[in-house]
């Protein structure tokens, strides 16, 4: 008996190793998605052949140098050695060639020509062709840029085992992070260590980060980093921060990637080098055209200003009675002779405002009588929803009321409201929902992807088209995984691909990402996508279910607190937004209320009048309904509310259980560090289900449904937690 046992075990013990796969070997997390693990011996005598030697076309530039090394490192990691390079096209090379380095692909008689001519300057092509009588794998692209976009698809697929032929352009012109970084190298909502950007250091001493950096942003399309927050000092448009900047900038220009700075409006002003700020003045306006040109023979490629003016305290063009417009054309004028642009934010709200306001409705109440008014180089960064990077927010109504400007997306790819770097929450899902969203404003019914990617602006001269651009608020630190949690490395990794492609699928993203970070065995990918996809809607359901929004705690914006009611403005206090009484609960943005919803095309209007005809998850966002309120699902609005609280819990224990099995397939370390943090999640869903439970039945002094389980402490416990030390405070 002791012998079969034995057998068994044994034979246990060994399937177990045969289902782990090969990249079971303890990891940190700095390779990201570039891990470029060994293939199975299958796809290694697949890929071979393919890649016998590595051919780039023509002399080499920075960028076309860096595509090569790329290939090489990719090749090495999964092959085991990297092919030889070669001048000259044999059989079974990978050639990189623009048709100015291989005139072949410009001849007439090159089948793919056509094609290639479609993709723009940042586009790519990766076929399997004949070139000078060989069989080739070619990777193809009108300039340099196209080249290493190209590389970093084509290893993409070969990594997740995707046919490596394909074609593709960017959607978006800019595509780029907006870093919340300060001088000191705090960052603001930033829960992934301190700024990956040494100011102090540089720019003598660069850290080979900025390079990883690079290619990570790289291999996503990323073409853009605004370096500094933009609660900007105005010491960073000093000499001595430009030349830090373009330190940094020569370490990404090869990876394509431009670099930018929010600048502070008032600058001139607080360096004390006019009497004013007023965009009208000449002094000012001679002021920031100096200065431009001061930037820009330091850094040649300087993409712009990125600026924050007249919200939360920052200054801005109207200190002076002059509008947004005024403001964003007197520093697009400054840099247009130089092809810059200025990204002028749409977060705005204005002060002394009372309880019969609604903070929803101020932004696009400010800009859309400014429609069309801005300079062709001026884009106006609008964020996905109306308040401010919610777990879940309909989408902002400015993107189908501005149709002569144009609108860059703003999402947050730090999860400020979703639980910072602790909670597992997959954020490509958030962005696919906003991006798909209609706005119904346009005849065809535009979606909010097809917005910002300028369906709906007026034709412009072929040699001027209308800028398009995404940003994603970077939640990037000095964490030797770069993103605190390794699950977000997944959010960096969906904006990229979003950014590229506004209209892609979170689902197919997220199987991509997957693959390349853990393992392409279905094994691993199939679940751990199952688990990337429910985890969004499960932080929304144990935070802010039903359309409920900003209950989180002051300042640090961690942990449930939707007492608060005592803070300076009326919009800073949570009561404000969930307007919980004895009456009912939520924020009615009706005809009978605010009215915030006439700001939305009618269709969306009509449907949302209606609490019968409004989505459930955006239920509390615009109506305030009666506790007793009859709910779709037979249960009353309180015992609903309850429901998916608890429904938040039992998810945030199941994404723990799922992850617990996957132990066998995946590295320790790695399995181990995601496994604590799911450990805090839970506790974290507990928290925020009996904290709000608890504040609500001390409004509404209803029993609890029959079978709910009481929170386990008093409210005054609830309201006695603090965190005074909480990261990403600013």
């Amino acid at each position: 008996m002791a012998n079969i046992f034995i057998k068994l075990m044994a034979t246990a013990l060994l399937s177990l190793a045969a289902a782990i796969p090969a990249c079971a070997a303890d990891e940190d997390g700095y390779d990201l998605w570039l891990r470029y693990q060994p293939l199975e011996r299958a796809a290694q005598a697949e890929l071979q052949p393919q890649a016998r030697t590595l051919v780039l076309a023509g002399q080499p530039s920075p960028t076309s140098q860096a595509a090569l090394s790329e290939l090489q490192k990719g090749l090495r990691g999964m092959l085991g050695s990297a092919p030889a390079t070669s001048a000259t096209i044999r059989e079974g090379s990978l050639v990189l060639a623009t048709p100015a380095t291989l005139p072949e692909l410009a001849a007439s008689s090159f089948a793919l020509r056509g094609e290639l001519a479609t993709l723009g300057q940042e586009g790519y092509l990766l076929r399997k062709t004949r070139l000078q009588g060989h069989n080739v794998t070619l990777i193809a692209a009108n300039s340099d840029i196209g080249l290493l976009y190209g590389s970093f698809a084509w290893l993409r697929a070969v990594a997740t085992g995707a046919p490596p032929e394909a074609s593709s352009a960017p959607k978006l012109q800019l595509r780029m992070l907006n870093h919340w970084d300060n001088l000191d190298r705090t960052v603001e909502r930033g829960y992934s260590g301190f700024s990956i950007w040494d100011w102090w250091a540089l720019p003598d001493i660069a850290d080979r980060r900025y390079t990883d950096y690079a290619r990570a942003n790289a291999s996503l399309g990323i073409n853009g980093a605004v370096l500094n927050n933009v609660n900007s000092k105005p010491e960073v448009l000093t000499a001595a921060f430009i030349a830090k900047a373009a330190a940094v900038a020569d370490i990404l220009r090869p990876y394509g990637i431009k670099v930018y700075l929010s600048a502070r409006f008032s600058t001139p002003l607080e360096l004390k080098q006019t009497d004013t700020a007023d965009p009208l003045s000449p002094a000012v306006q001679e002021w920031w055209r100096k200065k431009a040109d001061e930037i820009y023979r330091a850094i040649p490629d300087f993409g712009g200003f990125l600026v924050k003016a007249n919200s939360e305290g920052q200054p801005g063009p109207q200190d002076y009675h002059r509008t947004h417009v005024d403001g964003a054309n007197m520093l697009a004028a400054a840099v247009a002779p130089h092809k810059g642009i200025v990204m002028w934010r749409a977060f705005v709200y204005a002060h002394g405002e009372d309880k019969a306001t609604d903070r929803a409705k101020q932004a696009y109440d400010e800009f859309t009588p400014l429609d069309g008014k801005f300079a062709p180089n001026v884009m106006v960064q609008v964020k996905n929803g109306a308040i401010d990077f919610q777990p879940r927010e309909p989408f902002h109504p400015l993107f189908g009321g501005m149709p002569r400007t144009p609108l860059m997306m703003e999402f947050q790819i730090t999860k400020e409201y979703l639980g910072f770097a602790t909670d597992l929450a997959y954020l490509g899902t958030m962005f696919e929902e906003t991006l798909h969203a209609d706005t119904r404003r346009a005849p065809q019914g535009l979606t909010v992807a097809q917005v910002i990617e300028g369906k709906a602006l007026p034709a412009a001269p072929a040699q001027r088209p209308p800028l398009t651009g995404m940003a994603g608020v970077a939640n990037i630190g000095t964490d030797r995984n770069w993103t605190g949690h390794h699950f977000d490395q997944a959010n960096w990794y969906a904006f990229g691909r979003l950014a590229w492609d506004p209209q892609a699928s979170a689902r197919d993203i997220a199987v991509e990402w997957a693959a390349q970070t853990f393992s392409p065995d279905a094994r691993v990918t199939a679940p751990v996508v199952d688990i990337m996809m429910m985890s969004r809607e499960t932080v929304v359901d144990y935070m802010t279910p039903l359309g409920l929004h900003h209950m989180m705690g002051t300042s640090h914006h961690h942990g449930p607190a939707p007492w608060i009611d005592n803070l300076e403005r009326a919009d800073w206090n949570p009561v404000y937004y969930h307007r919980a009484a004895r009456d009912g609960i939520g924020f009615d943005r009706t005809a009978g209320g605010t009215n915030a919803l006439a700001q939305y095309a009618p269709e969306i209007a009509r449907q949302y009048a209606d609490p019968r005809t409004t989505p459930a998850q955006l239920l509390l966002w615009f109506h305030h309904l009666p506790w007793d309120y009859a709910m779709p699902s037979g249960r009353t609005l309180w015992a609903e509310l309850i429901h998916r609280y608890d429904t938040g819990v039992r998810g945030a224990r199941e994404l723990q259980s799922r992850w617990m099995a996957l132990r066998p397939l995946i590295d320790a370390r790695r399995h181990a560090e995601v496994a604590q943090r799911l450990r805090r999640q839970v506790a974290n869903a507990e928290l925020w289900r009996d904290a709000c439970i608890a504040y609500f039945q001390s409004v509404n002094g209803l029993p609890l449904p029959p079978g709910v389980a009481p929170p386990p402490k008093p409210l005054d416990y609830y309201k006695a937690i603090h965190f005074p030390y909480a990261p990403g405070r600013g």
